[in-house]
């Protein structure tokens, strides 16, 4: 397991989020997986769950536990993970604006983001707390 992975799966284990290694495992895997859940909940909306975006035809069957979980969480989450990541392999901590950074570096900016982020920042911190209650769309 790389170190980029390992960092990767602690913080969305943190949030109690599915992780899977054949999506996640890489920085490059990552980032293919979040441009494609990112696409599909730009055409689909934000009001969709991750459930919605494995049943538009994508190959991510491994995140069907997480199925009622708001799309628009998980990509936060996934985001927030991306940058935790990046930065504890690089240089050892994370900050809003460095995920921000990282999103919009990967050209992943949708308008909701840096709400979603705002909103709930155990999304992106490292010490994120082992228990939280996922957000269902509405």
């Amino acid at each position: 397991m790389s170190d980029f992975y390992k960092y990767f799966k602690e913080n969305m284990n943190g949030l109690n989020l599915a992780a899977p290694e054949a999506l996640f495992g890489t920085l490059q895997m990552a980032l293919g997986t979040t441009a494609s859940v990112l696409g599909l909940v730009e055409k689909l909306g934000t009001r969709v769950t991750v459930l919605d975006v494995i049943g538009a035809g994508t190959r991510m069957e491994a995140l069907a536990v997480v199925g009622a979980c708001s799309a628009t969480y998980y990509v936060g989450a996934v985001i927030g993970s991306l940058a935790v990541a990046t930065a504890r392999s690089l240089a050892g901590g994370t900050s809003l604006a460095d995920v921000m950074f990282v999103a919009r570096l990967h050209k992943f900016n949708p308008p909701w983001l840096l709400g979603q982020l705002q909103r709930d920042p155990r999304l992106y911190k490292g010490s994120a707390a082992k228990t939280v209650a996922l957000p269902v769309a509405r």
